[in-house]
């Protein structure tokens, strides 16, 4: 559709011919002769193109009355007795562009098209921010069961403060749209969430991530790039898998939080951040503590709001809801043409124990949808991981005859060590530690980590 713009200006033959550039360019035009006159057609109109000086109303006041209108339609005012001031206060209330007469006809094209380009701009990342809020409303946060109902709760409450909250809970039980919840209930919602996985980042390179670097600070570095805190300047942190952040810069992240200050890599500036920090594991970090691992004084300064999100095998009444909410989520999205879900897949749902939680749930739902061929998924439609999930069976527990515990220990290390060719990340995963613990029980072994 042809963009509209309406044209005020008293002096008839130069509205004629921005009339008739206007319409050679591709828009529709409407006209004006005052102030008076354009305001009813303001709403009809994608951009309003006004002389600053008009008969008893000016350019300048009718942009003030639109705006305060809340009206989002660009306004470029145009005058021939421009000054420094009146430019200055005419952006101050939100004009678009000012132009000064004489111009050139292409170049008021060219300021008309980039002003409506930015409005299209401004448009869809409002509606994108719609789309977000809409996303982490209640709604899509599923969970009736008391201890759901419970953290709901302390979200609504604590939202509204800076308070630094720490979510604690098995991966895939939500703990990012926790977060998310939280920043956007909050007075920082139109301001910038980053979130940092921890466990994403490697170790030498995580304090440039997180506060950045300047030019020349190592090699490579030709030019300076603000860090993580900084682009969430005024706005929200989540510190994802909190309790895999190496001691070094865990003194920085204190640092962070009791001063609100850091200093980019190689440079000797202190920038000051006001930022909201969320942090969020699926370790015990009181035994992080007890290994050495984490700092206490790092650990009590993010332990100001626990939250404690129960996985899904704990509250199972919330299974059903979440079900039928993925269905018909997902359904669309895959293309499937079931619309609903049975008692009876259901109650195959709640008898699987999820040790993936809410993430498994979503993923076996879709994969269901995908290969099913009825209208209602059933409960041999449910394709569950249960090879996945299988151990091998032990008739006893016990340590082998003469060894101790934590010669056993030291064992089973030496063996994933073995078996991931020395790789310690590997090793780490197979023996379900972080890279951290794993190198604090080798130090601990006199093996260099």
């Amino acid at each position: 559709m042809k963009k509209r713009v309406l044209v005020v200006e008293d002096e008839e033959k130069l509205r004629r011919i921005l009339e008739l550039q206007l319409l050679d360019a591709g828009f529709d035009v409407v006209k004006a002769g005052s102030g008076e006159e354009a305001l009813p057609l303001i709403d009809r109109a994608d951009l309003v193109l006004t002389d600053f000086k008009l008969p008893k109303m000016t350019g300048l006041e009718m942009l003030q009355i639109i705006r305060r209108a809340d009206s989002r339609v660009p306004v470029i005012l145009m005058t021939a007795f421009g000054t420094v001031e009146n430019a200055v206060e005419a952006m101050k209330s939100g004009a678009a562009d000012f132009l000064l007469k004489p111009f050139s006809l292409d170049m008021l094209v060219t300021v008309v098209n980039k002003a409506l380009e930015i409005r299209t701009l401004r448009d869809e990342n409002r509606q994108l921010k719609e789309e977000l809020g809409r996303k982490y409303r209640w709604d899509n946060i599923v969970g009736r069961s008391p201890q759901m109902q419970e953290i709901f709760a302390t979200v609504m409450r604590v939202a509204p403060s800076r308070a630094t909250v720490l979510l604690a809970g098995e991966s895939g039980v939500g703990k990012d749209l926790i977060a998310r919840a939280i920043h956007f209930h909050s007075p920082r919602k139109d301001r910038p969430f980053v979130k940092i996985n921890c466990t994403a980042l490697p170790e030498n390179l995580m304090e440039s991530e997180l506060f950045g670097y300047e030019k020349g600070a190592f090699t490579g570095a030709n030019t300076s790039k603000p860090g993580k805190f900084e682009q969430a300047d005024s706005g929200t942190v989540m510190l994802d898998e909190i309790g895999d952040v190496p001691p070094a810069i865990q003194v920085k992240l204190l640092r962070v939080l009791q001063e609100r200050e850091f200093e980019r890599l190689g440079s000797n500036r202190t920038q000051h951040i006001d930022v909201r920090v969320i942090a969020a594991t699926n370790r015990d970090l009181r035994m992080a503590l007890e290994d050495g691992t984490f700092r206490e004084d790092l650990f009590y300064r993010l332990n100001v709001v626990p939250i404690d999100i129960p996985p899904l095998r704990e509250r199972r009444e919330d299974i059903a809801y979440l079900a039928h909410h993925f269905v018909e989520k997902l359904a669309p999205e895959t293309g499937s043409t079931a619309h609903g879900i049975t008692d009876a897949a259901i109650e195959k749902l709640i008898q699987y124990s999820w040790p993936g939680n809410v993430r498994e749930l979503e993923n076996v739902i879709e994969r269901s949808l995908v290969l099913a061929a009825g209208g209602k998924l059933d409960a041999n439609d449910i394709r569950l991981d249960l090879n996945l999930r299988r151990r091998p069976a032990t008739s006893e527990i016990g340590l082998p005859e003469g060894m101790s515990l934590d010669a056993f220990e030291q064992e089973l290390i030496k063996k994933a060590l073995d078996q991931a060719s020395g790789n310690k990340s590997q090793a780490a995963r197979i023996l379900g530690l972080t890279r951290n613990a794993l190198r604090y029980r080798l130090t601990q072994m006199g093996i260099e980590s």
